[in-house]
């Protein structure tokens, strides 16, 4: 398992290196969002290589990681297509000021190349352990992806429409999941990884990978997922309405107000 995660570590550091000049060429460093997804079938095709004996249970969990990473990644570049480069990214551009490469480079693609490795954990010790024969948590790990793939999928797409209909006029999305729940893909996202972890529990110390959905969750809960994003409307009134009747995360009935 070590000698596999540090070759993987390495692929995955000069993976992100690559997208560090192409964010330079384009002058946006929030290329790094739409390398996040495709990181992750990397970093599956690498240990499927090197693994050599592939098991049934890896060419399905490589399959789940492969659709997945297509999805966001497409999803994600059309949204940043014709437009500006995203806010936060932009804003650190302004404040690193003269240290914005060297800061860039690690702050940004490094850092983010280490916690993709993170939370490809699961991935990576299911394709290397020996075929085994399928078992009911693999079953319930699918069917625990299936659920988080459609919340991100729909969720994601109800809200593209939604803007599309808005236009920039400043309206918050409140129907569809998002009546449910603040943050319904942040939410299909964080099931899809436990899905991948409850799959990762049918081979030998497939426990130990728990930093994996550990880390996604940390990362949406508390850092970079709903924290940022609903910093950005902490001046909206409507946003604040919303936010009193509407689940942060786990999508439940509304708040009566």
């Amino acid at each position: 398992m070590m000698p596999l995660l540090w070759k993987v570590t390495f692929i995955i550091f000069a993976y992100m290196t690559i997208w560090f000049f192409i964010a330079i060429a384009k002058k946006r460093n929030d290329v790094a969002d739409i390398a996040w997804g495709p990181g992750f079938i990397v970093v599956a095709l690498i240990s499927l290589i090197i693994a050599g004996n592939i098991s049934h249970r890896a060419l399905i969990v490589s399959s789940l990681v492969l659709i997945w990473g297509v999805r966001l990644a497409v999803h994600i570049g059309n949204r940043h297509l014709g437009k500006p480069e995203d806010a936060r990214y932009a804003k650190w551009r302004k404040e690193w000021g003269k240290t914005f490469l060297i800061r860039s480079f690690l702050q940004v693609f490094m850092l983010q190349g280490i916690l993709l490795i993170i939370v490809a954990i699961p991935i990576i010790m299911i394709i290397v352990s020996p075929p085994s024969p399928i078992t009911i948590l693999d079953i319930l790990g699918i069917v625990i992806w299936l659920l988080g793939f459609s919340f991100e999928t729909v969720s994601d797409r109800q809200l593209v429409r939604f803007l599309k209909r808005s236009s920039g006029s400043g309206e918050i999305m409140t129907t569809g999941l998002w009546r449910y729940s603040r943050h319904p893909n942040y939410f299909g996202e964080v099931t899809l990884w436990w899905g991948i972890y409850f799959i990762a529990l049918s081979v030998p110390n497939g426990w130990l990978s728990i930093c994996g959905p550990l880390m996604i969750t940390f990362l949406i809960l508390k850092v970079s997922g709903i924290p940022m994003l609903e910093e950005a409307f902490r001046d909206n009134p409507d946003f604040q309405q919303y936010k009193q009747r509407t689940s942060a995360f786990i999508p439940l009935p509304p708040r009566k107000e």
